[in-house]
């Protein structure tokens, strides 16, 4: 049974989107309604997006791991043990292929689409 609010409630744009989308496929993004500068840029953005949502995930699995007091780093290694954790989160991204940066790259497409009057080329 899909219930239905009366036409006075305030739905969120995000909220409403999301109803509208449930269980609807989405359409595909035509890319070639976006600039490409634009385009590199939204890339770019979900890439690290994709390498930032992957080091916040290791991060807790390298805490727990202590320093080899005779080969380790010591204090130095625990300092700079978060750039480490972030360069792998990064290779991760640039060769898991776990598909979270397309996923990203397209809503960011969809959004620019939708903001920009459903597709004109804008700088």
């Amino acid at each position: 049974m899909d219930a239905t609010l009366p036409p006075s409630v305030n739905w969120s744009p995000t909220a409403e989107r999301a109803r509208q989308d449930k269980g609807v496929a989405r359409a595909p993004v035509d890319e070639s309604k976006v600039d490409p500068a634009t385009r590199t840029k939204i890339r770019k953005a979900a890439d690290e997006f994709e390498a930032q949502f992957f080091g916040q995930m290791l991060a807790p699995m390298f805490e727990t791991v202590g320093t080899d007091p005779n080969f380790g780093g010591g204090h130095g290694e625990e300092m700079f043990r978060s750039m480490l954790v972030n360069e792998y989160g990064k290779k991760l991204a640039q060769h898991g292929n776990f598909g979270i940066s397309n996923a990203v790259y397209g809503e960011l497409l969809r959004a620019q689409e939708d903001s920009h009057g459903k597709g004109g080329k804008n700088g």
